[in-house]
């Protein structure tokens, strides 16, 4: 089988009445046109929007209005590999049938830049955390220090009017 076949033939078109569909993504292989990721990119608007599934590129503009979960969903896979927001959807056999009209080329993976790595805001990190400790302790004893002189002040000025 052709290296380009992905997983999704591998794994789902074994069965013999998913017969078509290996036949369709393996005429997808044999003839393919390559894109760089900056080129792809580009294509990130309703009117021109194109996904990068699996190492193949699909000009979807045609399905913006279509597609079920709106077009925002389309447009938020675009400029990325789109591969992982596509499998968690868990799209149907019919669905992954009807990407074969929208296919235009494949992927040079070169070009795809690796996953962005998200790098939180750094925090100032206070080992002893003293003031913070502080802080606390004073939020447990200040109410009960106010507390117990209003019984004070109640019981000195009770015993005097007694």
């Amino acid at each position: 089988m052709h290296t380009a076949i992905s997983l999704l033939t591998k794994n789902t078109l074994k069965s013999p009445q998913n017969l078509h569909l290996q036949q369709i993504y393996q005429s997808m292989a044999s003839s393919k046109k390559t894109f760089v990721f900056n080129e792809v990119s580009t294509h990130n608007k309703t009117k021109d929007c194109w996904l990068i599934i699996e190492g193949k590129v699909y000009d979807v503009t045609p399905f913006m209005e279509d597609h079920p979960g709106g077009d925002e969903v389309l447009l938020a896979a675009t400029g990325k590999d789109a591969t992982n927001d596509f499998e968690d959807v868990g799209h149907s056999e019919d669905a992954r049938g009807m990407m074969h009209k929208y296919y235009i080329g494949e992927i040079d993976t070169s070009t795809v830049p690796l996953k962005r790595v998200f790098v939180g805001k750094e925090r100032n990190y206070n080992p002893d955390k003293t003031s913070a400790f502080i802080i606390k302790i004073l939020q447990f004893l200040v109410p009960l220090l106010i507390l117990g002189l209003a019984f004070a002040v109640r019981s000195y000025t009770k015993d005097k009017s007694a």
